[in-house]
C-alpha cells in the first residue's frame, strides 16, 4: 500500500512539475520579450508560492510529531511483556497436562502390575478392571501393546484408535523418560509406560488436550511475531509516513504555485492583450480584437468596449474594401474554372481588348505570334487573332446573344478547324447600359470533322465499289471479244477500231484500280502492332521505291542502333510506300525544273516517347491553302490521282495512336511529310515540329546499305 501511495503521489508531483515548468517557461519568455504585465505576473506568483509554502511546512512538522507519538506510545513495552508472559503461561499449561497424563499412565501401569494374575487367570475381570481405570482417569484411548505394535488388551471400546509409536519411543519408555507424544497437530498427548510384570508390555494412554492449551500459545506466539516485525520495521514506517507527509506537502506547494501561475496568467493575460492591441490600433491595424474574458467584471467590460470600438472603425474600412474583394474573388474563381477547360476561352471588354484568357487560348495565340503569355492580356483580339475579325463583326451586327461559327487556323503549316461561340453580356451601371462584354470560346473540332468525313467517305466508297465493280467485267470481256471476233473482218479504219477497243479495255482497268482503292479505303484492316525494327521497315520501303524510280536519289538516314517500336509492319510499310510514291510523282510532275531530284527519309525517336518519320522531297510541294484537306478522301492535286493515298496513310497512323503532318520542306522547295506514333503503342499528345537534323556520314552509310 505504501508503494502504491508513493507511486500515486510521485505521479502527481511529476505532472504538477511539468505543468509548473510550462507556466514558468511562458512567464520567463514573456519577461524576456518585455511583454506588458510580466512584472505583475511574477509578483502574483511569488505571493501565491509563499502563502502555499507556510501551511505546507507547518503541516509537515505537525504530522511528523503526531506520527512519532503515535508509533511509540509509553505503554507499548508493557503490552509486549504481557503478550510474552501469556504465551509462556499457555506453554506451561500444556506441559502440566503432559505431566498429569504421564503420572496417571504410570499409576495405571502399577495397578496393572498388581492384578497381573488376573490377566492370565480371569481375563474378563482383568479387562473390566482396565476399562474402569481408563474411564476413571479420562483416557480417550488406552491399550496394552508390545514394542512390535501388537495390542494385548484394550482399556477403551474396541473402535477407539491406537497409534503404534516409533521404536525410539518404546526405548525412551523403557528408560523411564517422562515425555509425551504429540499427535493431531498438538491436540492429542500419548503416554507410554512399561508394565514390569509383563514381558515387552507397555501401557498406551491417549488424552485430548484442552483446545485452549493448544490455540492460546500459538496465538500468543503469532502476536509476538507480529509485534517483533512491527518493532523491526517501525523506523521504516516512520520514514515512509514522513516521506508521505513531505510528498503531500510538496504536492500542495506545487498545486498552489501552479494555481497562482494560472490565476496570474488569467489576470495578466487580458491586460497584456489589451495593451498589445492598443499598440496595433495606434499603428493603423483596425482588425485587432481582444479575446473575450470569461466571467463578468471590469476586465470583461473593458475588453468588450475595446472590441466594439475597433469593430466600428473596421466596419467603415470594410465597406470600402468589400466591392474590391468581391471582384477579386470572382476573378480568381473564373480563372480557376477557365484553367481546367480544354477549350480556349477569351474574355473581351467593350473595346474588344482581351481581359480574361485561359491557358489553352494563350498557347494558341502564342503559337501564332511572338508574344509571351503575359503580354497577351490587354491587346485587341483583332491584333493577336485576325482570323476572328470577320466572325466577331458578324456577331456584333446580329441581335443574337450567342453567335456561332467556324474558322480555320493555320499555324506552322498545320490547319486546325475551330468551332467558335461568341456570347455578349450587357453590363449595367446606374440603371443605364454602359457597353457590351464578350466571351469567345474556341473548340478544336479538327479530329471530329476528319473522323466524320472519313466515315462518310468510307460509306460512299463502299457504295461506289458495289455499284461500279459489277458491270466492269462484262464491259471488258465484251470489248476483248469484239476485238478478237471482228478484228480480222474489219479492213477499213482498222487502226481506229483497235484504238477504240484498246481504250475501252485500258479505261476499264483504270476504273477497276480505282474501285479497288475505294474498297481498300472502305475496309481498312485494324492495326495489329508488334515489337519490330522500324529501321528495317524504312530501308525496305526505300529500297523498293529506289528500284522503281532509278532517276531519283532516295536515301534513308537512320541511326546506327535499332529502332524498336510497336507497329503493324504491313500497314506502316503501305503508308511509307504511299508517301514515298507521292513524293516521287510530285518530283516527276515538277521536272525538268529540278536538277537533282531526291527524297530524304529520316526516322528517329522523338520527345515524349514518340517515333518520328520525316519524308522530305524537293518537288513542287503542297499548296498553301486548304493543305489539311489533302488528308480527306478524294482530295487530290493530280488529275490521275484518286485522293485516297493520304487518307489511307492518315487512317493507318490514327490506328497506331499517332498522326500525319503536311509541312513545307526546310530547304524552301518541296514537301515535308511527318509521320508520328507512340513508341510503346499508347496515344500521346502531338509533338512539336522541329526541323530534322541534316544527314551525317553515318546516316549516309546506312542509306547506302539500304
Amino acid at each position: 500500500m505504501v508503494l502504491t501511495l508513493f507511486a500515486i503521489n510521485g505521479a502527481f508531483i511529476v505532472l504538477l512539475a511539468i505543468f509548473l515548468a510550462i507556466e514558468v517557461s511562458r512567464l520567463f519568455a514573456a519577461r524576456r520579450a518585455q511583454a506588458a504585465g510580466s512584472r505583475l505576473h511574477i509578483r502574483i506568483v511569488t505571493l501565491f508560492s509563499i502563502i502555499a509554502a507556510l501551511p505546507a511546512i507547518l503541516l509537515s512538522i505537525v504530522g511528523w510529531i503526531t506520527l512519532e507519538r503515535t508509533l511509540n506510545p509509553a505503554f507499548l513495552q508493557d503490552v509486549r511483556g504481557f503478550i510474552a508472559n501469556t504465551g509462556e503461561a499457555g506453554r506451561l499449561f500444556g506441559e502440566s497436562q503432559c505431566r498429569v497424563l504421564l503420572r496417571e499412565a504410570r499409576l495405571t501401569a502399577s495397578d496393572l502390575d498388581r492384578v497381573q494374575a488376573l490377566f492370565s487367570g480371569n481375563r474378563k475381570l482383568f479387562q473390566e478392571f482396565f476399562a474402569s481405570r481408563s474411564k476413571l482417569l479420562g483416557f480417550s484411548s488406552s491399550a496394552i501393546i508390545t514394542s512390535k505394535g501388537e495390542i494385548l488388551e484394550r482399556g477403551t471400546p474396541g473402535n477407539s484408535r491406537v497409534i503404534t509409536p516409533e521404536a525410539a519411543d518404546f526405548e525412551e519408555a523403557r528408560k523411564d523418560n517422562l515425555t509425551c507424544l504429540v499427535l493431531d497437530g498438538g491436540q492429542t498427548f500419548i503416554a507410554l509406560r512399561v508394565i514390569s510384570s509383563m514381558p515387552d508390555a507397555f501401557i498406551y494412554a491417549e488424552r485430548n488436550i484442552d483446545p485452549f492449551a493448544v490455540d492460546f500459545p500459538r496465538q500468543a506466539q503469532g502476536l509476538m511475531t507480529l509485534y517483533s516485525a512491527y518493532d523491526a520495521h517501525r523506523t521504516n514506517i516512520q520514514i515512509a509516513f514522513a516521506t508521505m507527509f513531505a510528498m503531500i506537502a510538496l504536492i500542495m506547494l506545487l498545486s498552489a504555485t501552479w494555481m497562482g501561475l494560472s490565476f496570474a496568467t488569467s489576470l495578466a493575460l487580458p491586460i497584456r492583450r489589451l495593451i498589445a492591441a492598443t499598440d496595433q490600433v495606434s499603428s493603423g491595424n483596425l482588425y485587432v480584437q481582444v479575446p473575450p474574458v470569461r466571467g463578468s467584471g471590469d476586465l470583461q467590460r473593458l475588453g468588450d468596449t475595446f472590441n466594439n470600438m475597433t469593430s466600428e472603425l473596421r466596419l467603415q474600412q470594410n465597406r470600402l474594401l468589400a466591392a474590391s474583394k468581391l471582384n477579386d474573388e470572382r476573378r480568381l474563381f473564373t480563372e480557376a474554372v477557365l484553367s481546367g477547360v480544354p477549350a480556349g476561352v477569351i474574355g473581351l471588354d467593350e473595346q474588344g481588348r482581351i481581359n480574361v484568357i485561359n491557358s489553352t487560348a494563350q498557347g494558341l495565340i502564342a503559337e501564332a505570334s511572338s508574344l509571351e503569355p503575359a503580354q497577351i492580356s490587354g491587346r485587341p483580339i483583332a491584333q493577336v487573332l485576325p482570323e476572328l475579325a470577320e466572325l466577331l463583326a458578324a456577331a456584333q451586327e446580329s441581335n443574337l446573344r450567342m453567335y456561332q461559327g467556324q474558322i480555320v487556323l493555320a499555324r506552322r503549316g498545320r490547319e486546325r478547324i475551330f468551332n467558335v461561340r461568341a456570347t455578349r453580356e450587357q453590363s449595367q451601371q446606374g440603371g443605364s447600359e454602359t457597353g457590351a462584354n464578350s466571351v469567345i470560346t474556341l473548340d478544336d473540332i479538327t479530329d471530329l470533322v476528319n473522323a466524320q468525313r472519313s466515315s462518310a467517305w468510307a460509306d460512299v466508297a463502299r457504295r461506289i465499289a458495289h455499284e461500279i465493280k459489277n458491270p466492269l467485267t462484262p464491259i471488258q470481256l465484251s470489248a476483248e471479244r469484239i476485238k478478237r471476233k471482228y478484228g480480222r473482218v474489219i479492213t477499213q479504219d482498222r487502226e481506229v477500231f483497235d484504238q477504240c477497243t484498246d481504250t475501252i479495255i485500258r479505261h476499264v482497268d483504270d476504273i477497276k484500280r480505282m474501285v479497288d482503292e475505294f474498297s481498300s479505303f472502305a475496309r481498312m484492316p485494324k492495326a495489329k502492332p508488334e515489337r519490330d525494327d522500324l529501321g528495317e521497315c524504312v530501308r525496305q520501303a526505300a529500297f523498293l521505291q529506289r528500284v522503281g524510280n532509278p532517276d531519283i536519289a532516295i536515301e534513308a538516314h537512320l541511326p546506327d542502333a535499332k529502332i524498336e517500336a510497336m507497329f503493324d509492319r504491313r500497314l506502316l510499310s503501305q503508308a511509307l510506300t504511299n508517301i514515298i510514291k507521292n513524293a516521287a510523282e510530285a518530283i516527276k510532275g515538277a521536272q525538268p525544273h529540278i536538277a537533282n531530284p531526291r527524297i530524304d527519309i529520316f526516322a528517329a525517336p522523338g520527345g515524349g516517347g514518340m517515333i518520328n518519320i520525316d519524308i522530305i522531297d524537293n518537288g513542287k510541294g503542297f499548296p498553301a491553302e486548304n493543305r489539311q484537306r489533302l488528308l480527306e478522301p478524294y482530295m487530290t492535286t493530280r488529275a490521275e490521282g484518286t485522293g485516297l493515298g493520304l487518307a489511307i496513310v492518315a487512317k493507318v497512323l490514327e490506328d497506331h495512336g499517332g498522326g500525319i503532318e503536311l509541312l513545307d520542306a526546310p530547304q524552301g522547295q518541296g514537301a515535308w511529310v511527318r509521320l508520328y506514333f507512340p513508341r510503346e503503342g499508347a496515344a500521346v499528345e502531338k509533338p512539336a515540329t522541329p526541323a530534322p537534323a541534316a544527314p551525317s556520314s553515318t546516316s549516309s552509310a546506312n542509306s547506302a546499305a539500304g
